[in-house]
């Protein structure tokens, strides 16, 4: 389930075409390393929890939080606090909050949702919802009420989505 969980949030990293072009190109083989300051292991009910300046890297990928909730029963992943998730094929993304449910195949990101990519785009909203097997994704700015699979967005100023995309001319590319 881990190495799903790095891939997913790759994928929030772009938007609609971009997150269609990053399933295809990301490597799920490679290992997933994570380190916390806490590690809770409930055999029970098969939840494992890392609490703590949480940092997990699947090859080039990082991702931060300050925790990090495998949830195996329920088939998703929680990460909260602080969230960064860094590739250097499709840039940075941060939120509050990120559930995958493996499911459904969906990853949202809500809070304070940014991405960027540097010299190409930035985009601000509340609410990053992407499906993987489509790789759709939707960004939204309005308040939102938590659900099983997400966790509550308090919305963007005035309530919409903000971007800024350069075109290729103005980052000397071709």
């Amino acid at each position: 389930m881990r190495k799903t969980f790095l891939l997913a949030l790759l994928c929030c990293a772009a938007t609609g075409a971009m997150a269609q072009g990053l399933i295809s190109q990301s490597d799920a083989s490679k290992p997933v390393a994570i380190a916390a300051d806490k590690l809770d292991i409930d055999t029970k009910s098969k939840i494992a929890t890392y609490v703590g300046n949480v940092i997990a890297t699947q090859g080039a990928i990082r991702l931060r939080a300050d925790t990090l909730k495998a949830d195996d029963p329920n088939k998703k992943i929680y990460i909260n606090g602080k969230v960064v998730v860094d590739s250097p094929t499709s840039g940075t993304v941060t939120g509050d909050n990120g559930i995958y449910d493996l499911n459904s195949k969906l990853v949202t990101l809500s809070g304070h949702v940014v991405l960027h990519k540097q010299g190409q785009i930035t985009t601000s909203g509340s609410l990053l919802t992407v499906n993987m097997v489509t790789g759709k994704a939707t960004f939204t700015a309005a308040p939102v009420a938590a659900t099983a699979n997400q966790a509550a967005a308090p919305g963007a100023p005035g309530g919409r989505v903000t971007g800024v995309i350069t075109p290729k001319s103005q980052t000397g590319t071709p």
